[in-house]
């Protein structure tokens, strides 16, 4: 059997392509709400961060995220969506972790 093909995406912020699976998504939902999608299947415009709080700062200071949701992202919505990266960062490290045990 063929072996599967594993996507690929770029972190908006260091430009470093990596499979879905190791990216954080914050997307852009149709009623204009910034969240971040874990599952990476809410709808609307997405954008891909690695799990790292110093990607997610770099992109704040570059705009990346503006560029990235073809939208203006407002100071206090960083500001949010950076406690919310804080919150879910030990989360995805862990559900990383849980499907790198399942891929060996």
């Amino acid at each position: 059997m063929k072996p599967r093909k594993i996507p690929l995406r770029k972190c908006v912020a260091c430009q470093q392509m990596m499979a879905k699976k190791e990216l954080i998504r914050v997307v852009k939902t149709p009623n204009d709400e910034l969240l971040i999608d874990l599952s990476g299947k809410k709808a609307g415009r997405g954008a891909y961060l690695c799990g790292k709080l110093s990607c997610f700062k770099l992109a704040k200071k570059s705009r990346a995220l503006d560029r990235a949701l073809k939208s203006t992202v407002s100071p206090e919505i960083y500001d949010s969506l950076e406690q919310d990266f804080i919150k879910v960062e030990d989360e995805f490290i862990a559900g990383k972790d849980a499907v790198d045990d399942e891929d060996e």
